[in-house]
């Protein structure tokens, strides 16, 4: 298990913090730890993470992410 951070721009408030929750847990081999304002904390047993389809799915529920490292 490797668990990973994304920085996420665009958040302001707790209805952003659900609507990306929603999203990364709607991503295949990723399991949510921690999602806050500005930030996720995820875990997958994938090698390597899927960083990129929870980046797209954060993309395509309106934010920009990077990972952290």
């Amino acid at each position: 298990m490797s668990e990973f951070t994304l920085q996420i721009d665009g958040m302001h408030c707790g209805s952003c913090v659900r609507r990306a929750s929603q999203a990364l847990a709607a991503v295949e081999g990723v399991a949510v730890n921690e999602v806050r304002v500005g930030a996720a904390r995820l875990t997958s047993a994938v090698e390597p993470p899927p960083v990129d389809l929870a980046v797209a799915a954060l993309a395509k529920a309106g934010y920009t992410a990077h990972l952290v490292r």
